[in-house]
């Protein structure tokens, strides 16, 4: 095994210490590190992405395939300058306040960083203030909020509230997701889409941020 055609398939079937092993031979061999990363960990992580959203894989082997394609690029990064590092985009992501489930939320980051975007994880019980401060000092092309709890629904609307009385709203793009989410709430609090599951969310924020 030592082609990019085979990191793919090391990456889809969730085999990261293969994925480890053979992204260092392909170092070794002088393959192109940008090559690696579009051709073979990003290439099998996208048809995880696929198989994802048709319901052919789980969020289990979807977390396997996210570990295998992560552990690759950790290889992969040092050699690579900053500004080579192929970038989407930015996206904020965060639980609202109140709520504290993460396992969603994780799920979207990893599917987001494979799309190649740059993610910064707030975390759970966000406040619409972090929110706010956070937009200004990484200046996101996105947000993406998360609540599994109807009760905690309410601070995604008091987010978009405050980021517009800061006058940041028109600067970023707004998604929205989770269990009690749905798209007319998103159009009801004025963001500017909802996303069902991670592959969904990944691919919402490609478009708007197109």
């Amino acid at each position: 095994m030592s082609s990019l055609n085979d990191l793919a398939e090391l990456v889809i079937s969730g085999n990261y210490n293969g994925a480890k092993e053979l992204t260092q031979r392909l170092i070794d061999n002088g393959t192109e590190p940008l090559e690696i990363i579009n051709q073979g960990l990003m290439a099998g992580m996208n048809v995880v992405g696929v198989r994802f959203k048709a319901g052919d894989m789980f969020v289990p082997e979807v977390m396997m395939s996210a570990k295998a394609m992560s552990t690759g690029i950790e290889l992969v990064k040092p050699l690579i300058a900053d500004r080579d590092m192929p970038s989407a985009g930015t996206v904020l992501i965060g639980t609202v306040k109140g709520d504290l489930h993460d396992i969603g939320k994780k799920l979207v980051v990893m599917m987001m960083e494979s799309a190649g975007f740059k993610v910064i994880d707030l975390g759970v019980d966000i406040s619409p203030e972090a929110f706010v401060e956070a937009v200004k000092e990484h200046k996101p092309q996105a947000i993406g909020m998360s609540a599994l709890l109807t009760t905690t629904m309410l601070s995604m609307r008091d987010t978009i509230e405050a980021l517009e009385e800061e006058g940041l709203r028109d600067s970023v793009k707004i998604v929205i997701g989770g269990a009690p989410i749905s798209q007319s709430f998103a159009e009801e609090i004025g963001a500017d889409g909802y996303a069902p599951d991670a592959a969904a969310a990944t691919d919402l924020c490609k478009k708007l941020i197109a």
